[in-house]
């Protein structure tokens, strides 16, 4: 997925993962795109500071079925 596509996702409520179900990527209250673990609720940032260039390869994120588990973040 590219970096619009991720954004555009989340935005319309879709469940948007990187690697595996336990990564989620969210956007803040403040506007930031964020990858977060939902195990510990770690998280970083969507992109890397010049805002373009993903913090992962594009290729890794993908929309979650419905009927896939989730964890809640912390």
């Amino acid at each position: 997925m590219t970096l619009e596509e991720i954004k555009a996702a989340v935005d319309a409520g879709n469940r948007v993962h990187w690697v595996n179900s336990g990564y989620v990527v969210t956007c803040d209250c403040l506007g930031q795109y964020l990858i977060t673990f939902t195990r510990n609720g770690s998280a970083i940032g969507l992109t890397s500071h010049d805002g373009t260039c993903l913090n992962g390869k594009p290729g890794k994120f993908f929309i979650s079925e419905s009927t896939e588990v989730c964890h809640e973040v912390f």
